[in-house]
């Protein structure tokens, strides 16, 4: 069994479900604006339903403010737009120019690139101050991101991920929307001796080596080899540049598959197939586009072949103890249940994925598959803005409930009475679900279609 996809449902059918959950949004986000204090750094996730931080990486501080911009994207709430502005301007500067991170894709497309994505839709007065300013983040963004650039022995590379240059993360595919932008604004990264280094060949180098390295299709690569499962971490040695072994940083194991490293894959893969669509010599990067087609399929269908029936994903699909809940994926998801967490987060991510995947699929008159994935995002929408995964109560500033942050490590917080983690939210988890709400939301309201690369008039 897998994921019990509802082929009836449509946009328009989960418009009062996504109202409701954007009017507990604003709630959400209004306490979190009262009560945090920046001092304490970021919020990452919830323990007994207050967003605490956790020190590993600062990559979830664009999602705080970026949040706030997609509430007044959805519901025209003009508090939240002024939220999400003064937030990027006075806060989001250091994001820019970190050196020591993958994860400029998340802290800088969700802020200063939906600022200008909404200046150029008309959904906030031009300005062209303000719009240079947007931008000029944007390009050193991308610029930052590619630099961070490991050289493989054919001749490739990928950007490493903070563990250092041995480490390509599946995490950042998604990411690599920095790049895209900040070439579509056309920009370069300066190197030495002025040599000019082109941000769209990094992001191609980057996504094949991931769609390579951290993606299976059951041809033996190893043991464990499935089709569609993904690794968190490829290794490489440094000195030779050659693949070393898969290995987990968040996940179970290397051999096993994080959902969310997973659901990484599906929407960046998706997302950088829309994006090519839009080239004008798109027919020149056919080969590559394939590659990601590749991924995106396979991820996805592994995705969904793993997931309960109602699209929740475990946190991994290997975890110790899943044996112990029999046939899971023939089941309902529970949350609470008292051997292995779901990942709600992971669900969030990938039903976006699976709907832009669909469109792309659409678009290019694969309409048999195209439904399939579209229905199964919708499906999983319909699951994550429902209880028990929405969160109702007033009290709880966390949006989606039952997300996973690091389980390996012991960071998230199980409460008394309880084995496992659940009943707490991430603030990746609930931007993403903003970022689906709003992608449905703006199909059902016949809007347009909010991408990435949108921010670029």
């Amino acid at each position: 069994m897998a994921i019990r996809i509802d082929s009836k449902l449509t946009a328009k059918k989960l418009v009062p479900q996504i109202e409701r959950l954007f009017e507990l949004s604003a709630e959400k986000i209004l306490s979190i604006e009262k009560t945090w204090k920046p001092e304490q750094g970021t919020p990452v996730f919830t323990v007994k339903g207050k967003y605490t931080s956790r020190g590993w990486t600062e990559w979830t501080q664009g999602f705080q403010y970026g949040s706030a911009l997609l509430q007044f994207d959805a519901m025209g709430d003009e508090r939240f737009l002024e939220i999400g502005r003064r937030g990027t301007i006075g806060r989001m500067a250091s994001h820019v120019s970190h050196i020591g991170v993958h994860d400029h894709g998340f802290n800088n497309i969700s802020t200063y690139g939906n600022l200008l994505r909404l200046m150029c839709e008309g959904k906030i007065p031009h300005n062209e101050d303000e719009k240079n300013f947007y931008e000029l983040a944007l390009k050193v963004s991308g610029a930052v991101q590619a630099a961070r650039w490991t050289k493989l022995a054919d001749g490739t590379g990928f950007i490493h991920s903070f563990n250092g240059p041995h480490s390509l993360f599946v995490d950042t595919i998604r990411s690599c929307r920095a790049l895209a932008v900040a070439h579509q604004l056309g920009h370069v990264l300066m190197g030495e001796q002025d040599a000019r280094i082109s941000l769209l060949q990094r992001l191609i180098e980057h996504s094949l080596n991931t769609a390579r390295y951290s993606v299976y299709y059951g041809q033996g690569r190893d043991a464990y080899d499935e089709c569609g499962r993904t690794t968190h971490e490829a290794v490489f040695n440094t000195a030779s540049g050659a693949f070393r072994c898969p290995n987990s940083q968040q996940g179970f194991s290397p051999f096993t598959t994080w959902t969310r490293g997973q659901a990484w894959a599906i929407c960046g893969f998706a997302e950088q197939l829309e994006f090519f669509r839009t080239m004008r010599d798109a027919a020149r990067y056919r080969t590559t586009t394939a590659a990601f087609l590749k991924a995106a399929l396979a991820t996805a269908d592994h995705f969904l072949a793993n997931s309960c029936t109602d699209g929740i994903p475990m946190w991994d699909t290997g975890a110790p103890n899943l044996h112990r809940l029999g046939n899971y994926a023939a089941k309902t998801s529970d949350p609470y249940n008292q051997w292995e967490p779901v990942d709600s987060s992971a669900a969030a991510i990938a039903a976006q994925g699976l709907i832009r995947l669909g469109n792309c699929l659409h678009a290019s008159r694969i309409t048999h598959h195209a439904s399939r994935y579209k229905q199964a995002g919708l499906t999983i929408a319909k699951s994550l803005f429902s209880e028990p995964y929405l969160s109702t109560d007033p009290k709880h500033q966390g949006l989606i409930l039952h997300s996973v942050y690091h389980r390996p490590n012991g960071w998230d917080y199980i409460a008394p009475g309880q084995k496992v983690p659940n009943g707490e939210s991430s603030m990746w988890g609930d931007y993403h679900a903003k970022e689906l709400a709003l992608l449905i939301l703006r199909e059902a309201r016949g809007e347009v279609y909010p991408t990435f690369f949108g921010c670029v008039s």
